[in-house]
C-alpha cells in the first residue's frame, strides 16, 4: 500500500514502527543556508547523501511513565472494580475542569461521541447535517448512523476548516445542525458559525476529536457550540487506546446522552413512568474504570505537551514558508491556541520541478523524516452511496436526494478536492521533539527543493 492511500491511522502505526527501529548514521557537520542547517553541498538521502535527520527515533508515542502513571491504574485492576464506577466519574470531572465546560461523559470511543451528541438532539432521518470533507470518515458515519444526511461545505484553502462564507448556501427546511471539525487541531471559525447557526436556529456540535485543548478567544473548543466531542484514540494527544467524551453546558441534554449511552436508563432529569424501566431506544458505549486511570495519567501532562507543540509548529513554520512551493496552515485571528494534532501544510510541485508528491514523500522519508499525504476525498467515497442504498434511507429520503450523482454534484468541493492532493502531514509527536529536529525537518526539505530535478529524474526510472 503507497502512503497516498494510507488511512491516518495506518499511517502513523507505520511510521512510529519505522522510526523506533531506525538506526541512521550520523553525518558531517552543517552550515547555515536560508535559516536552516543544510550544508551547501549536501546531497539528499535519495540521491546518497546523508540524511538531515540522524537520531535513532523521534518521540515515543504514547508516552508512559511507570513511575508515575501506574499507581492508580494497578489500583483499579486489582480491585476488580473494572466496569464504570468512582475513576469514570473522576476522569469526566477532570476532562470538564481541564476545558471549563460544566458536564463531561465518557464513551468508549470519540466516534460514538458524535453518534450520541446527534441522536440526543433528535437529529435523525429526513433530517440535514452541514459537515467539511476534510475530515476523518467518523464525522460522516456519526450523522449517518443517526439516519440523517450530510450536506458537504467546502473548506478555506488556507485553514483547512469548514468555510463559513460557504455555508449559508447549503443551508435547506431539513437543515437542523453544523458540525464544524476542528481538524488537524486547528480550530474552525467559531465567531462566524455560531452566528450564523443562531440566524438559522441550528444546533452546532463541535467535532473536536483532533483539538485537545485548543481555544478560540481564549475559549477551549468543544465548549462554544452547543456541545463538543473528543477522541482519546491512541495516536490523539490525550491517548487512552481507545475512548472519547461528550462535554456540554446544558445539563437536560448530557443526562439524556447519558441515559442513552446507558441502554436508555433513567438518568437525571432523564426520567420515564416510575418502573417502567429505559424510558429511550439506547445503547451500551459506558467507559471503564481501567481506561479512566489511563486517562488521568495522560492529562497531567497535555497542557505542557500542547505547549511544546505549539512552539516547535510555530517555530518550524517559520523555517519552512519561504522555501518555495511549501506552503504552511494559517489560523483565524481569533484562535488563541491551536492544538496541532498534525502539523500540515501544502506542495506545490511547480515550484519542484515538477516533482510530484508521491516522489516529494519518499525523498523526505529517506531524510528521515516520517511524512503523510494525509486524508483522500471523502464525499465521494462509495460509503455513501451505499447507506443511500439502504432500505432505511430509501423510505426517509425522495428519490431524487438519494441519487448519487445528482448528490455528488450538488456536494462537489474543489477546493477540498485540491488540498487532497496537495496536502503534507507530520504528526504530533515529531512535535514533542526538539528545536534542533525542527531545524532538521526544515534542512530536508530544502535539500529536496535544491536537488529536485535530479531527484524528479531518479523517480521515474
Amino acid at each position: 500500500m503507497s502512503k497516498a492511500s494510507q488511512t491516518r491511522r495506518e499511517f502513523i502505526k507505520t511510521n512510529s514502527l519505522a522510526a523506533a527501529g531506525a538506526m541512521i548514521a550520523v553525518g558531517a557537520p552543517s552550515t547555515l543556508l536560508a535559516g536552516t542547517r543544510i550544508g551547501k553541498t549536501a546531497a539528499p538521502a535519495i540521491l546518497g547523501g546523508t540524511p538531515a535527520w540522524t537520531k535513532e527515533k523521534w518521540p515515543a508515542w504514547p508516552r508512559w511513565n511507570p513511575e508515575t502513571d501506574e499507581k492508580q491504574l494497578l489500583e483499579v485492576m486489582r480491585s476488580g472494580v473494572w466496569s464504570r464506577a468512582g475513576v469514570v466519574t473522576e476522569f469526566e470531572k477532570a476532562w470538564a475542569s481541564a476545558l471549563g465546560v460544566k458536564r463531561s461523559l465518557a464513551v468508549v470511543n470519540g466516534t460514538n461521541a458524535l453518534v450520541t451528541a446527534i441522536s440526543q438532539f433528535k437529529i435523525q432521518a429526513g433530517d440535514e447535517v452541514l459537515v467539511p470533507p476534510y475530515t476523518f470518515i467518523a464525522t460522516v458515519s456519526a450523522v449517518l448512523s443517526n439516519g440523517a444526511m450530510p450536506v458537504f461545505v467546502d473548506i478555506d484553502p488556507v485553514t483547512y476548516q469548514m468555510d463559513p462564507a460557504k455555508i449559508e448556501a447549503k443551508i435547506t427546511p431539513r437543515t437542523k445542525a453544523i458540525m464544524p471539525v476542528h481538524i488537524l487541531g486547528l480550530p474552525a471559525d467559531m465567531d462566524k458559525i455560531m452566528a450564523i447557526a443562531k440566524k438559522h436556529n441550528l444546533v452546532v456540535i463541535e467535532d473536536a476529536c483532533q483539538a485537545h485543548l485548543a481555544e478560540v478567544n481564549k475559549q477551549k473548543v468543544g465548549t462554544i457550540g452547543h456541545a463538543g466531542c473528543f477522541s482519546f484514540q491512541n495516536s490523539k494527544n490525550l491517548p487512552i487506546g481507545e475512548g472519547g467524551a461528550v462535554v456540554s453546558n446544558d445539563d437536560a441534554f448530557m443526562d439524556l446522552c447519558f441515559s442513552y449511552t446507558n441502554f436508555g436508563n433513567p438518568y437525571g432529569s432523564a426520567v420515564g413512568a416510575v418502573g417502567a424501566g429505559a424510558n429511550m431506544q439506547g445503547t451500551k458505549l459506558r467507559f471503564s474504570e481501567y481506561q479512566a486511570a489511563i486517562g488521568l495519567a495522560q492529562l497531567k501532562r497535555l497542557d505542557a505537551e500542547t505547549t511544546t507543540r505549539t512552539e516547535n509548529a510555530t517555530y518550524l513554520k517559520s523555517q519552512i514558508k519561504d522555501i518555495p512551493g511549501i506552503v504552511p496552515y494559517q489560523l483565524y485571528d481569533s484562535v488563541t491556541r491551536a492544538a496541532f494534532h498534525l502539523f500540515p501544510f501544502r506542495y506545490k510541485k511547480e515550484a519542484f520541478k515538477g516533482l510530484s508528491r508521491a516522489a516529494f514523500l519518499k525523498a523526505l522519508s529517506a531524510e528521515g523524516v516520517p511524512c503523510s499525504s494525509g486524508y483522500t476525498t471523502l464525499n465521494t467515497q462509495p460509503f455513501i452511496a451505499e447507506t443511500f442504498s439502504s432500505k432505511g434511507y430509501k423510505s426517509a429520503y425522495p428519490k431524487e436526494m438519494l441519487d448519487i450523482k445528482k448528490y455528488n454534484e450538488l456536494n462537489k468541493c474543489p477546493e477540498n478536492d485540491l488540498l487532497c492532493s496537495e496536502a503534507v502531514w507530520f504528526t504530533q509527536n515529531m512535535l514533542l521533539g526538539t528545536k534542533s529536529d525542527m531545524d532538521d525537518i526544515a534542512s530536508a526539505i530544502q535539500k529536496i527543493h535544491k536537488n529536485a530535478e535530479q531527484i524528479k529524474t531518479l523517480s521515474k526510472k
